[in-house]
């Protein structure tokens, strides 16, 4: 019982810093070095790309609403994936309790109790917060395309429609990012120490897909 606990109580917090403690690091590289990662490098890009959209024509307009178009999808599938997730999370409750014999080997941590419940709702939650963030973003998307092309007498101030042009951009990069810390909440249901692994592997692989090299970061600016 002794290693069980160690396990659940230990190895879980554990990898939460560890994804929490990246994403908390790339926030603050993003705001302060914003040319070392590939997310300020991006944002760089499209405030230049939306500049150079408001003076525009016609075929520009069209390659607006195609690029847009793209991360609306991605958004989409991203708050697709989070919501069907969650469904079957919540139908897999419903036999957890009658399996629980199955896992009852000390490698697979805690079934029984609280932390099951604790196991089940933190992976839900995540997937609620990830599906919240992906809709908002898609909506925000979509009214940033709408912004984009109506006509000049009827448009909003350009700093209104950037703000809800990069509002879009950014919720959609949170959800996408929660999507990606749930799986190994959703690992824990096997093991803690699967959690670990997963963890460090998805900040390992996150961390080479966010950060330039500092030569290419030179050759950016």
């Amino acid at each position: 019982m002794g290693i069980v606990v160690y396990l659940d109580t230990i190895l879980v917090p554990l990898s939460l810093f560890i994804m929490v403690g990246y994403h908390a690091y790339l926030w603050h590289c993003f705001k302060n070095k914003p040319t070392q990662t590939t997310i300020g490098i991006d944002s760089l890009r499209r405030k230049s790309w939306f500049l150079n959209i408001k003076e525009g024509d016609d075929k520009k307009n069209m390659l607006v609403v195609q690029s847009l178009r793209n991360t609306q999808m991605s958004t989409i599938f991203t708050a697709s994936i989070a919501i069907l997730v969650n469904l079957s999370l919540a139908a897999l409750t419903n036999t957890a309790f009658n399996s629980i014999h199955l896992l009852s080997n000390p490698f697979f941590g805690l079934q029984f109790g609280r932390i099951s419940v604790l196991k089940f709702g933190s992976a839900s939650l995540f997937l609620l917060v990830s599906f919240l963030c992906s809709s908002m973003g898609l909506g925000f998307l979509v009214e940033a395309n709408f912004l984009l092309n109506i006509c000049e007498e009827f448009s909003s101030s350009p700093t209104y429609t950037q703000t809800v042009f990069e509002r879009g951009f950014l919720l959609s990069l949170i959800g996408n990012r929660v999507l990606c810390i749930t799986f190994p909440l959703l690992i824990w249901l096997l093991s803690p120490v699967a959690v670990a692994l997963s963890s460090v592997a998805l900040v390992w692989g996150l961390y080479g897909l966010d950060f330039h090299d500092k030569i290419g970061s030179r050759n950016l600016l």
